[in-house]
């Protein structure tokens, strides 16, 4: 995929040098053990689910340690920067499909689970309907996302970088659009000593 398939100047961004940097400084297993304990106590709240898929999986971290929590389940990744989702792929604990989420796909099949994780907030907000979408047609019945929330959109500057990153109340939404059911909802806070390798976020947990 190259610069002239993006449609939105932030798949470039992702797609690009920074997209590849932001590997280096999100390659951990202390930021795997952060994430067991985040999505243990997510997936507590869940009946018996067999299959996951995460759009914007970057290098696998999140899969990683759902691996861990429970080896039976099916794990997918989408991936926009290829160099990520080369080395998701090399881990063989989920199948990794390289493309954008700003488009329309098919996987040819559903799963129990959908989830983002501090990837909607990077999504340019006219093509936040189809990552929306994606996330909805491919799920069998819950939908979770981890983001950064705020009652109204904004944009914040990221990096030194202006447009790359927006807050609002996706959840909210998700909700009106398409009728899911609030199951649950849950803050990560840097000062959790448990939690201190994640952003302060916060999580929905949502059923079809």
């Amino acid at each position: 995929m190259t610069s002239s398939n993006f449609g939105t100047p932030q798949e470039e961004f992702w797609a690009g040098d920074f997209g590849s940097g932001y590997i280096e400084r999100n390659n951990s297993s202390e930021i795997i053990s952060s994430n067991i304990v985040l999505f243990s106590g997510i997936i507590a709240s869940l009946k018996k689910i067999e299959s996951v898929l995460e759009l914007g999986c970057n290098v696998g971290l999140n899969l990683d340690a759902l691996s861990l929590i429970d080896s039976k389940l099916s794990l997918s990744g989408v991936e926009l920067n290829r160099q990520a989702a080369n080395i998701a792929a090399r881990k063989k604990n989920a199948t990794i499909h390289q493309k954008t989420i700003v488009e329309p796909f098919d996987l040819q099949c559903t799963y129990d689970l959908t989830f983002t994780k501090t990837v909607l907030i990077h999504i340019n907000p006219d093509r936040l309907h189809v990552v929306y979408e994606n996330l909805v047609r491919h799920s069998r019945r819950y939908i979770l996302i981890c983001e950064y929330y705020n009652p109204t959109p904004v944009a914040i500057d990221y990096r030194g970088h202006s447009e790359k990153l927006f807050k609002r109340d996706f959840a909210g939404e998700l909700i009106c659009k398409y009728g899911l059911t609030l199951v649950k909802y849950g803050f990560s806070y840097h000062r959790d000593k448990y939690l201190h390798h994640q952003d302060d976020a916060t999580w929905f947990l949502l059923e079809k």
